[in-house]
């Protein structure tokens, strides 16, 4: 009974782990994309998690929702900051603080 606990227990940690090293992926691409299409330089190549929760997607189904941030800059001189929303694997939304054009 102790061995089939220690089981589950590392099956879902390894899972956790499975899931958010892809959720990072996804949320790095869509930060640099957003970057991109924003004509901003996406700095770092790097995003980092600030929050975690579960809330529930567009079908009903509990997930992860995390929140990302990664940094940017428009001029190469000043670092401004954005947030990236993921709920599961997919994007929700992206913000980016306001920034002085190039």
């Amino acid at each position: 009974m102790d061995s089939l606990l220690l089981i589950i227990l590392l099956s879902a940690i390894v899972f956790f782990w499975w899931d958010s090293v892809g959720a990072k992926e996804k949320a790095r691409a869509t930060g640099r994309q957003h970057c991109e299409q924003a004509e901003v330089q996406f700095l770092d190549d790097t995003v980092e998690l600030v929050k975690l929760r579960i809330r529930r997607n567009y079908r009903g189904q509990l997930c992860f929702y995390r929140t990302y941030r990664f940094e940017f800059s428009s001029t190469g001189a000043a670092r401004f900051q954005g947030q990236i929303y993921m709920l599961g694997k997919m994007s929700d939304k992206v913000q980016m603080q306001a920034y002085p054009p190039a």
